[in-house]
């Protein structure tokens, strides 16, 4: 006779976020990681805006011809104020992983950041700095002044199942072709359209290709509308809670090796605004699962929906090239990036490198009101494998 349900009772995921050890997370804050969202909370397409408005929605030619509008220079009295804090933080003795913004002060620069991070949050979502000594500074206090100047627009999340708070996309050798393992940011290949595992993405730039490697955003709100007006089949097709997202392995005890959520949510609360998560390099790598019936095969509406999101995306996209010394931030609420694919210099010349910040920004301290269960937490989305203890290398490993 079979036992009662009453006797076998079900035992939690051990993977846990909450009161992590002080010894292993100094802060005592641990990356929440990926997660899929209280189903809930999941509203339908039917509950979609037929148009978005507001600043942002927002068009290319708004911005290709008028950099004054989306790029800011560091001035002479910014780089100093940068460099001092970053001087006296290496004095301190206090390892990178526990910059924080009250040990990096900058008075002078804090409004206008406060304001940047409210223009990536809920504004056209994205800025390009220039002017940042990389080569002056050398990599070590660069990656200090980038990480201090990022403690005054989020929190520093996890990017890898190593730990990473401090990320370098730089091609390490890794085969493209095995999407079901590698991370495309550690190759030389194509990035499509996507938003990261964060509420802000920040990317430096250290050394440059010989070509390609260049950036492409766009508004996913004006391709939201643009969806809803040309293919209103595909947006609600990427609405629907239908789509498995891969974590690539990077899994805790206890989880999936997928989440399952749409494209496009729609906040919590009233009058919600739409959030977009995508990365079709992690939706078309689970073949070795749906080959054995594990999870549903991508359907032909799902396929022509991921089609048409990419080519409606390249279609409206803005271009930037980020010179040595650039600093981009964006939002991965409402703006989905790409990157061309590149070839390095032959050697002795360094690789393309570029430093990589995901920051969150939590619910409570006026981040997006997203349909999942760590909306509050500090450290919500990233990536957590365990306890791994954040690391912040200065080169890519």
């Amino acid at each position: 006779m079979a036992p009662a349900l009453t006797e076998t009772p079900v035992e939690p995921p051990l993977f846990s976020y909450d009161k992590p050890s002080k010894a292993i997370f100094p802060d005592g804050i641990k990356t929440s990681g990926q997660t899929s969202p209280d189903a809930d909370k999941i509203r339908p397409y039917s509950e979609f805006p037929t148009e978005i408005t507001g600043p942002t929605v927002w068009k290319a030619e708004d911005y290709q011809n008028n950099p004054e509008r989306w790029t800011h220079r560091f001035s002479e009295e910014e780089v100093a104020e940068l460099s001092k804090a970053a001087d006296d933080f290496l004095a301190s003795g206090t390892p990178l992983t526990g910059i924080a913004k009250e040990k990096f002060p900058l008075p002078n620069m804090e409004s206008y950041l406060t304001a940047m991070r409210n223009e990536l949050l809920n504004g056209k979502g994205f800025i390009l700095f220039k002017g940042f000594p990389v080569q002056a500074w050398g990599n070590h206090k660069s990656a200090v002044a980038y990480m201090g100047l990022g403690t005054y627009l989020g929190y520093f999340v996890s990017q890898n199942g190593l730990g990473h708070v401090l990320g370098h996309v730089k091609d390490t050798g890794a085969d493209p072709t095995q999407i079901d393992k590698v991370r495309i940011y550690r190759t030389t290949a194509r990035q499509f359209f996507h938003a990261d595992d964060c509420d802000i993405v920040g990317l430096l730039c250290v050394a440059k290709s010989l070509e390609g490697g260049e950036s492409d955003i766009v508004s996913s709100h004006h391709v939201f509308n643009t969806l809803q007006k040309e293919h209103p089949d595909v947006a609600e097709t990427l609405c629907k809670p239908i789509w498995y997202f891969d974590r690539k392995g990077e899994v805790s005890t206890g989880q999936e090796q997928w989440t399952k959520q749409p494209v496009f949510y729609l906040e919590t609360g009233p009058n919600g605004r739409v959030y977009t998560k995508w990365d079709p390099y992690y939706v078309k790598s689970l073949t070795r699962f749906s080959s054995q019936g594990i999870i549903p095969a991508l359907s032909p509406e799902q396929e022509k929906a991921a089609q048409v999101l990419e080519d409606t995306c390249m279609r409206l996209s803005l271009h930037m090239i980020l010179d040595i010394g650039d600093i981009q931030f964006l939002s991965n609420e409402h703006v989905l990036h790409s990157r061309t694919a590149y070839k390095d210099y032959p050697p002795p010349a360094p690789r393309r490198h570029l430093m990589r910040l995901w920051l969150a920004t939590p619910e409570t301290e006026g981040g997006w009101k997203l349909p999942f269960s760590d909306a509050q937490h500090k450290k919500r989305g990233g990536v957590q494998v365990n306890d791994t203890p954040p690391r912040a290398p200065i080169d890519a490993e």
